[in-house]
């Protein structure tokens, strides 16, 4: 039924997202819910509109403000990590994002993605990762860019396949279409076999920078 009510794992599963990110959501008001008691409930109904409505916006949004690699990620912030476990790629690759003038504080940062991977895991197959939060300590959306020397083997992944590539991305909580959009970006390039090859031949972080950057230019 249109109306029926549902639980936040019930939110977080129809949305693909994390149960820890409907609950920052329904805190906020950023998403149509309710209190019975003490916890939150939401009508499918309401959920079903403002999942569309958001994606109408995003679209509208997508058309006048594309994702343009320069204003996201720089050289500097491309490295090529050599540890086999998730937690210390992922530290590192916080740490090198932490250096951007956006991020306001690098020990937030480096907890926010420790904790929401621990929620879900980021990976999202082919090799591929990418940790994302939003964060009040983030005054505009930033990247960073990992190239595996070793495989990652405990991301979890759907598709079992060890993890080679991340793309972390950290933005202000009042940038979500935008944040949304430049997820759907990495994730859309990175379904090119071909790019992902190259990608992990590189060597040099201009290199990897430049083969993103020509996307600029198209």
């Amino acid at each position: 039924m249109d109306d029926d009510i549902l639980t936040i794992e019930e939110v977080a599963r129809y949305l693909r997202v994390s149960e820890r990110t409907v609950y920052d959501w329904a805190q906020k008001g950023e998403i149509p819910s309710g209190k019975i008691g003490t916890v939150w409930r939401f009508k499918k109904s309401e959920i079903e509109r403002w999942v569309n409505e958001r994606l109408s916006s995003n679209r509208s949004s997508a058309a006048s403000n594309p994702v343009l690699i320069r204003n996201v990620l720089t050289p500097e912030r491309i490295i090529f990590p050599n540890h086999p476990h998730k937690r210390d790629a992922l530290v590192a690759l916080a740490e090198t994002l932490a250096t951007a003038p956006q991020v306001k504080s690098r020990p937030e940062l480096v907890s926010e993605i420790l904790r929401r991977e621990e929620l879900m895991s980021t990976a999202i197959g082919r090799g591929i990762a990418i940790p994302h939060v939003r964060l009040s300590s983030v005054t505009d959306l930033v990247v960073a860019v990992g190239i595996s020397k070793c495989d990652i083997v405990d991301f979890a992944s759907f598709d079992d396949s060890p993890v080679r590539i991340l793309f972390m991305i950290a933005s202000a909580y009042n940038q979500h279409a935008y944040y949304l959009q430049t997820l759907s970006y990495f994730s859309s390039k990175l379904k090119n076999a071909e790019l992902r090859e190259t990608l992990l031949k590189a060597t040099e972080p201009q290199a990897v920078y430049d083969i993103f950057a020509k996307s600029d230019e198209a």
